[in-house]
């Protein structure tokens, strides 16, 4: 044992008390202190589901600080210990469409017609998600659901920039478009889904698909807890929701940074908005702003944003100006009209509620069909807990009760 192997061990020593009585303590303070929503029928659980998460992003950066591993990867690692859940009655393989990788999970039982297909594209701010990750999402969502899922395994920023995760989705889409008779699937009955980041995807996909005037057409689009803008970030639920519970919003600022590849010593002007010159604010003001959104989600508190210089700097870094950044809630009247059906579902507890609202007053006032779904006591995340026995929350039952419900009407 030479002399560096020695003194390394001596450090690892020395610091793995430390580390103990820190994360111990952080524990502790995080689970006691933090607010929880009154209207929660699961406190305790979503208390812990909270901690668990910040604790997963605080052990990563201390590994990231000794040279064990970066923050990103333990975090991903940590996401692919979840249980695959229910396999039965389901065929899954592993294929490419074209370049990019899918799940394809399959009923086994026999059909005398073809099957509604659905595309599931995962959360997780384009830095996370894997297929271990969303196996049990998507194995429920085939199964209760009878519907052929394609879970489509886009590449990841930060080691692929944007726009290739868009790109890998919309390959991916086409084809299956394309193709879906060779998997028993009825063209005209596709459906894209997507939660979180995943939402935001799914909305810049028939966005696109509008454009191109594409056939077959996507028959519906389900939205859960979408991610739609990046251009006002001082929004209500952004400032009541900015503790959590489990998606903070420094968390979140950091995530978009860094998916952007940009600097994040920026993340208090980001949250500022000064990314966002004066002429966008005013162009856009009818569609994306605090004055969009109705009184009663006001309730738990805001504060209008004060005035910060722009920053030409952080404009550029966040690519504002570029075409695939722009928020499907600023489209054009002509492109939303043509929008395929809508499942939307918002949480009030959650930090991009305001998102999903504002697209739904764009959806509303161009007569796209919309089915709403509004949780009081919903959370971002709460999906990722179907089928896990007694850690599952009522709302994540309601929830996908709900889901399934509007696939099956469709």
């Amino acid at each position: 044992m030479n002399i560096f192997h020695r003194l390394f061990m001596l450090y690892l020593y020395l610091c793995t008390p430390i580390l103990f009585v820190e994360l111990s303590l952080f524990f502790y303070y995080a689970f006691k202190n933090t607010p929880m929503p009154s209207e929660t029928k699961d406190p305790v659980k979503l208390r812990l589901f909270h901690v668990v998460s910040l604790l997963v992003f605080r052990l990563g950066k201390i590994f990231e600080k000794l040279g064990i591993c970066s923050q990103i990867t333990f975090v991903r690692f940590m996401l692919n210990l979840t249980p695959a859940g229910e396999k039965s009655n389901l065929s899954i393989r592993d294929t490419k469409f074209e370049h990019v990788p899918v799940r394809i999970y399959q009923p086994t039982s026999p059909s005398t017609q073809p099957r509604k297909g659905l595309i599931y594209l995962h959360g997780g701010c384009g830095i996370f998600g894997s297929n271990r990750g969303y196996e049990r999402v998507c194995r429920h969502l085939a199964r209760k659901s009878d519907s052929v899922v394609v879970y489509v395994e886009y590449r990841l920023s930060p080691e692929h920039q944007h726009p290739a995760q868009l790109l890998d989705c919309l390959t991916a889409t086409t084809y299956f478009l394309n193709k879906s008779k060779d998997y028993g699937v009825d063209p005209n009955g596709i459906i894209l889904a997507g939660e979180s980041s995943g939402g935001a995807l799914v909305a810049a996909i028939c966005r696109e698909m509008v454009k191109r005037s594409t056939t077959p057409k996507i028959r519906a689009q389900i939205l859960i807890y979408p991610f739609l803008q990046i251009m006002d970030l001082s929004l209500p639920s952004y400032q009541q929701n900015q503790f959590g519970p489990a998606l903070t919003r420094l968390r979140a600022m950091k995530l978009g940074l860094l998916y952007m590849n940009a600097n994040l010593q920026h993340v208090e002007r980001l949250m500022n908005n000064a990314h966002v010159p004066e002429f966008m604010k005013m162009k856009y003001k009818k569609w994306l702003s605090a004055d969009c959104i109705p009184e009663e989600f006001k309730a738990r508190g805001y504060k209008p944003p004060l005035p910060i210089p722009f920053s030409k700097e952080l404009y550029e870094q966040i690519r504002l100006n570029d075409e695939t950044m722009l928020s499907p809630i600023l489209d054009e009247d002509a492109i939303v009209q043509q929008l395929p059906q809508t499942y939307l579902l918002t949480c009030e507890y959650d930090l991009i509620r305001d998102d999903g609202l504002l697209y739904k007053k764009r959806l509303e006032d161009n007569n796209v069909a919309l089915t709403w779904n509004y949780m009081k006591d919903g959370f971002h995340g709460l999906i990722m807990f179907v089928d896990t026995g007694p850690l599952e929350f009522s709302c994540t039952k309601t929830a996908f009760e709900d889901i399934l419900k509007f696939i099956k009407g469709l």
